[in-house]
């Protein structure tokens, strides 16, 4: 698609890249989540809030065609997203999961490189398109000084936005990143979600993250999907905030969703 090297402010038409109909998903036997209809637009930046444990991570995994659903499609491009081969499917969904092992002697430049596989292949030669759209992800994630650095020496927080830059490198129509912002501060946090609004809009790319950090999602998303007891609710920033889905869905742990600051209490 090529789209990460690619500036302009023109409107970009959305189109949904991601549709599930009636998607169940879970692990172990056990459905944690079910009759999820959902639709990843070009262009918008989505957010998917839950409790620790509600199917966040595992729903993430089932779009990216990484494991299967229970029940119910997903389709990329209108098509089952388990027909596509693995190597093409990377052309066009790139992932930031949580945890994981860090690579041994590689530097942070190098990592975010890697992104560029899909496209050059594992001994593939970089062009120097693939190096510009390398140097715009480091930029982009405001880790200039971290470049030449060695991977084992990066904090968690350092990590995270390297890991989002090797993503944004792989230059695919549609991100999903699990907690992205988990490490971070919080300024951090805000500039991330911020970037990733930006990538969105202005490059037509469909985004979706997941983050417990509820009041920046609401001000800075341009939907929620949020997962409850077993079933999820998708909708506006808007219309979160005049609806009841958020205090229905936290009421059992304590708190009140106040509209007014974007807040739990």
């Amino acid at each position: 698609m090529g789209a990460l090297a690619r500036k302009t402010m023109e409107p970009l038409v959305m189109k949904a890249l991601i549709r599930t109909d009636g998607l169940s998903v879970g692990h172990g036997g056990k459905c944690l989540v079910q009759g999820i209809d959902l639709e990843l637009r070009g262009g918008e930046l989505t957010t998917l809030i839950g409790v620790n444990g509600s199917g966040k991570s595992t729903l993430l995994r089932v779009l990216a065609g990484l494991r299967s659903g229970l029940g119910g499609t997903v389709r990329l491009d209108g098509r089952p997203i388990l027909e596509y081969d693995p190597s093409v499917r990377a052309r066009h969904i790139a992932m930031v999961r949580a945890g994981g092992p860090r690579p041994g002697f590689t530097t942070v430049r190098e990592l975010v490189s890697m992104g560029r596989y899909p496209w050059t292949g594992r001994f593939g030669r970089s062009t120097e398109r693939d190096k510009a759209i390398v140097q715009e992800a480091i930029e982009r994630m405001g880790i200039i000084e971290l470049a030449p650095r060695m991977v084992d020496t990066l904090s968690d927080g350092e990590y995270q936005k390297v890991s989002i830059a090797r993503a944004l490198a792989q230059d695919t129509p549609l991100l999903l990143l699990d907690e992205p912002t988990a490490f971070l501060d919080l300024v951090s946090r805000v500039q991330v979600m911020r970037s990733m609004g930006i990538i969105a809009r202005e490059m037509g790319k469909a985004v979706m993250l997941s983050t417990h950090d509820l009041r920046t999602a609401l001000d800075m998303a341009d939907r929620l999907a949020l997962i409850h007891d077993g079933g999820i609710w998708s909708g506006t920033p808007a219309e979160a905030r005049s609806g009841t889905a958020l205090s229905v869905a936290f009421s059992g742990q304590g708190l009140v969703f106040d509209p007014a600051t974007g807040e739990l209490r």
